[in-house]
């Protein structure tokens, strides 16, 4: 079957290649009010991508603003079912002078398609969307039932799936969901990414005087309220990384072994890292801890904006 797909590929590349283009050019910016019209375009795109695969039931479903688009395949009794989620829309591409190429002309550049959603996240789903057309194409069945949930508002908080996902329990349900929005750890290497950090975040606003003061004649006896946040946030993290909040590691679980040997086989390089990926002198966080067990099962404080 691998062989089939591989052959079907080569044969359509030209094509499926043509149409992720189509799609990354248009500008789905969610946050963006005046590109409504672009992200229901793309709401459509979606859709009509899932019919000409052999989806079907498919639903461009309103929300309070971005619609989401459903669809399915279950004609495979007995079989489990797989749900495939990810998101059309996209962030602002700004600064643009930091482009080499326009951020919705999309352009190959050793190997690589270059565009605002070709990571992030059209790429990947729209893969999943043509896996299912060339097993169709080549079968004219699939080996699983399977549903897509795709929406166009993950730039934004997701507000709308939100609301849909709990409220569709009976629709939705799948023996396992696969979120086409992660990455392969490298080129040629199979990646299964089995879990995800969770976020939580809050907006702290420090006041001070009734206006604003001149240092040379208020400083010293005025409070500043940036020295405030500094000294709040100062004693949220300690120097080797540790959290300082009270409770924090509390339902923190360890990884299993068997995680962190996997994590140990990588072709990971910490000097490679800290230089073309981080850029800085140094490396921060628990020392005593592997790096990739810092960013991907430890929790963390960072500060987002100030």
């Amino acid at each position: 079957m691998a062989s089939d797909i591989s052959a079907y590929v080569r044969e359509n590349e030209g094509r499926l290649l043509q149409e992720l283009q189509d799609f990354l050019r248009i500008p789905s910016i969610s946050t963006l009010p005046e590109h409504k019209a672009d992200v229901d375009r793309a709401a459509q795109f979606t859709a009509e991508s899932l019919r000409r695969a052999g989806i079907e039931n498919i639903e461009i479903i309103p929300t309070e603003r971005h619609p989401l688009v459903y669809g399915e395949w279950l004609h495979a009794p007995g079989k489990p079912t797989v749900l495939l989620y990810g998101h059309y829309d996209v962030q602002p591409p700004d600064p643009l002078e930091l482009w080499e190429t326009p951020p919705f002309e999309p352009t190959i550049r050793n190997g690589n398609v270059y565009a605002r959603g070709s990571a992030d996240d059209k790429g990947q789903f729209y893969m999943h969307i043509k896996a299912v057309e060339a097993l169709m194409r080549l079968h004219g069945k699939l080996p699983v039932n399977v549903k897509f949930l795709i929406e166009g508002e993950e730039e934004i908080g997701g507000a709308g799936i939100a609301k849909y996902v709990p409220a569709n329990r009976d629709k939705l349900k799948a023996d396992v969901a696969v979120v086409s929005d992660t990455a392969m750890y490298a080129e040629g290497i199979p990646t299964l990414c089995i879990g995800l950090r969770g976020l939580v975040y809050t907006e702290v606003e420090a006041t001070g005087p009734m206006r604003d003061l001149h240092s040379g004649l208020y400083g010293g006896a005025a409070p500043n309220p940036v020295f405030g946040l500094i000294e709040l946030l100062s004693k949220a993290k300690s120097r080797d990384g540790r959290i300082q909040i009270p409770g924090f590691y509390d339902d923190v679980a360890e990884p299993a072994q068997a995680e962190i040997e996997s994590w140990k086989s990588l072709p990971f390089d910490e000097k490679e890292f800290l230089t073309n990926e981080v850029g800085s002198a140094a490396l921060t966080g628990e020392a005593e801890r592997m790096v990739l067990e810092r960013t991907w099962s430890r929790p963390t404080l960072e500060v987002h904006g100030i």
